[in-house]
């Protein structure tokens, strides 16, 4: 999770690269569905679509990344991440009203304040195979 630009996506298509597994983008799950409503309920229908993406894979015996802002405690328990990896690289985002409703999550698993996907990626993919 982390802001728009915070370098969510990039860092996804290089984790998902070393670990296999599958890869859901929020902006293109939105396009698929048509759905790009931002309100409250849009982000809470848009975390809980993510979820089905995600459980399906789960349930199926494999791994999946799913790359999407997720800004409030509200959405963020809608999806009900198993790992949460916080990519906090910048301050603010180019959605202003993203940017007001963005709540900084109280508990992730692995943060990331500096955009450089590579430092990181061995060390996640090591926690995640130990997972």
């Amino acid at each position: 999770m982390g802001l728009p630009g915070s370098g969510k996506t990039y860092f996804s298509e290089r984790l998902k690269d070393k670990l296999g597994c599958a890869h859901f983008n929020a902006d293109k799950i939105r396009e698929m569905s048509n759905d790009w409503d931002f309100s409250n309920e849009g982000r809470e229908r848009q975390s809980k679509r993510m979820k089905t993406y995600s459980m399906f894979e789960k349930q199926n015996g494999r791994t999946s990344i799913c790359d999407f802002i997720c800004p409030t405690k509200s959405t963020r328990s809608c999806f009900n991440a198993d790992y949460v990896i916080w990519i906090n690289t910048i301050s603010k985002g180019r959605y202003q009203d993203t940017n007001k409703i963005f709540e900084p999550p109280s508990k992730v698993d692995y943060l990331i304040t500096e955009k450089n996907a590579e430092k990181h990626i061995s060390k996640i993919v090591k926690i995640l195979n130990e997972f």
